[in-house]
């Protein structure tokens, strides 16, 4: 028996989030049904986070012990095989025993979407956050810049457990203008509860002239003082690659990164 590590697509409209759940659909669940069926027997699968219902991956990193008999590289199709079409293992590699695909993250990146337009969308929808009028790319830029760094981010989530922290480092926070759309790329070592999703939906509110940009700092500044948000939809989030040290020392990350653990 060798431990693997697959890294994981998956839209997340039809599915109750990551993690297993009795009686209703989740990406957990469909994933360890077609370990099962190639003989995988262990009790739970490991995850590098659980995202919440309706968001979705190109790069969610999972880890399992198998048996398995075939080439490393015969196991993602093997997979792909039992799995619904809107789940998909990209790659599938022989791990260290000890790799925890949580634990051993280092940083993790998110893109959140948004349609700027009067009129809806019914097939850019699925996948991000229609909102007018449009946001202000002066003041979102800037402000976003204030979210980088080491800071406590009570303001704008909880941590996984009751007792942890809530402080976060973030590397990366921009905004990529795409003809009517925008992308909000967000890089940290690690997320709260529903973080990015809270975040983008106080700088839409900072971009449209709803929240004042000194109220959104004051909230950087003085968590204690208020929560941000609300939060934005679900379905603009998608988390987009897991990175990990290399045996070197060197930062390796996850295939899929696109141009990109808690529950979000």
């Amino acid at each position: 028996m060798e431990r693997y590590k697959a890294i994981v697509a998956y839209d997340g409209t039809d599915y109750a989030g990551f993690q297993i759940q009795a009686g209703v659909r989740t990406i957990q669940g469909v994933l360890e049904e077609a370990l099962r069926a190639l003989g995988w027997e262990g009790a739970h699968l490991l995850a590098a986070g659980r995202t919440d219902t309706g968001v979705h991956a190109l790069g969610q990193v999972v880890a399992f012990d198998l048996t398995w008999p075939h080439p490393p590289e015969a196991l993602g199709p093997a997979l792909n095989a039992r799995l619904p079409g809107s789940v998909r293992c990209r790659e599938a590699v022989r791990a260290a025993n000890e790799f925890h695909p949580r634990y051993s993250a280092r940083r993790r990146t998110y893109r959140y979407r948004i349609i700027e337009s009067r009129q809806a969308d019914p097939l850019g929808e699925r996948f991000a956050w229609r909102t007018w009028p449009a946001l202000e790319r002066g003041i979102l830029g800037r402000v976003s810049q204030a979210i980088l760094g080491r800071r406590d981010f009570a303001a704008f989530g909880r941590p996984p457990h009751r007792s942890g922290k809530t402080v976060r480092h973030v590397m990366r926070a921009d905004w990529r203008p795409i003809e009517d759309e925008l992308e909000f790329t967000i890089q940290a070592d690690a997320f709260l509860y529903r973080m990015v999703r809270m975040l983008v939906g106080s700088l839409v509110r900072v971009g449209q002239g709803r929240l004042a940009e000194a109220e959104f700092l004051d909230l950087l500044e003085r968590p204690e003082a208020g929560h941000g948000g609300p939060a934005a939809p679900a379905k603009g989030l998608c988390l987009m690659s897991i990175d990990y040290e290399a045996p070197d020392g060197l930062e390796a990350q996850s295939p899929l990164t696109g141009a990109l653990s808690v529950t979000l």
